[in-house]
């Protein structure tokens, strides 16, 4: 009985001198087993090179030369003479009055004052006041741009709806996408967008200590002082965001401004994405167009620079 007691220890042995064997080998080396942690997002790197990253190569390259879609016999390399052309241009310093004219007036000033009016407003609301806002802004939101163009353009032209409002309250009627062309687009991206800051900000508002603002009316605050000294500090950082995402998603509107004036009367309405299309597509200046296509992303970045700037100094 006492000679079979060791006989158990073998395989335990065994395995232990199995075990030290593989810890004998020890850890994988570390650029091999980043290559191994990476293995799973390969296909996304590939898809992102071949479908983003290849395309904007070339576009790039297309900016410093004199691509054409017809009537040239070659492409030719030049340089930085489209971007000096494009500075030289009143039509390209038109253009880029106009976007920041569009941007400020319908995305930093209409889209997210309104959004957080009406979100303000519907939390104090009744359920169904809120569920019919809601399905009334979000229903905008939600058409495909060239339809909301549509609309937009049968309310304010000559014989559209607004006039006919007018018209029935004896007041004067105008033409408005000839004589405020600028004022009309602006206010139908307006219409169509603040469904989406009003969105950011409800949800933002729920996130607002209860006891804060109670404490607040305890002091006598007035609803303008709660909103303005209590809310609008707490959501400040939702503020900023939701101005970078709208200002870059105004930034490339062009749907709707084609399908309302095409960038008329005149140059009127010629924002920067109406003025790329017309010289790369309708002028066939490739080369041209897509140096302007640069200069856009230069003030998208720009403006998406200050908007992280301020929230790194907000997180500080």
């Amino acid at each position: 009985m006492t000679s079979a007691a060791p006989a158990p220890t073998a395989p335990a042995a065994g395995r232990k001198g199995a075990g030290g064997g593989r810890s004998e080998r020890g850890p994988l080396p570390a650029p091999l087993a980043a290559l191994l942690r990476g293995l799973p997002v390969l296909p996304s790197v590939v898809l992102l090179a071949v479908f983003l990253a290849g395309p904007i190569g070339y576009c790039v390259y297309y900016a410093f030369t004199d691509m054409q879609l017809t009537g040239a016999s070659g492409t030719h390399f030049t340089g930085l003479h489209n971007f000096s052309r494009a500075f030289g241009d009143p039509d390209f310093t038109n253009a880029v009055e106009l976007t920041l004219l569009f941007v400020i007036g319908s995305a930093v000033i209409g889209q997210n004052t309104l959004g957080l009016a009406l979100a303000v407003l519907m939390e104090k609301a009744s359920k169904p006041v809120r569920s019919f806002t809601s399905a009334v802004v979000i229903s905008a939101w939600v058409l495909p741009e060239v339809v909301a163009g549509y609309l937009m353009y049968a309310f304010f032209f000559q014989q559209g709806s607004l006039n006919a409002i007018l018209r029935f309250l004896h007041l004067p009627q105008q033409n408005w996408l000839y004589t405020l062309p600028i004022l009309a687009v602006c206010l139908a991206n307006v219409w169509r967008g603040t469904a989406f800051s009003m969105l950011v900000f409800s949800a933002a508002l729920g996130d607002v200590p209860r006891e804060l603002v109670e404490a607040a009316e305890v002091d006598g605050a007035n609803p303008w002082q709660r909103l303005w000294r209590v809310t609008l500090p707490v959501i400040r950082r939702s503020i900023l965001t939701n101005l970078m995402l709208i200002t870059l998603q105004t930034l490339s509107v062009f749907g709707l401004i084609y399908t309302m004036t095409r960038g008329g009367p005149g140059n009127k309405t010629e924002t920067l994405p109406i003025f790329m299309y017309q010289q790369a597509f309708q002028n066939s200046l490739i080369g041209y167009g897509t140096a302007i296509a640069l200069v856009l992303l230069v003030v998208g970045a720009l403006f998406s620079v200050v908007y992280i700037r301020m929230l790194r100094i907000e997180e500080g």
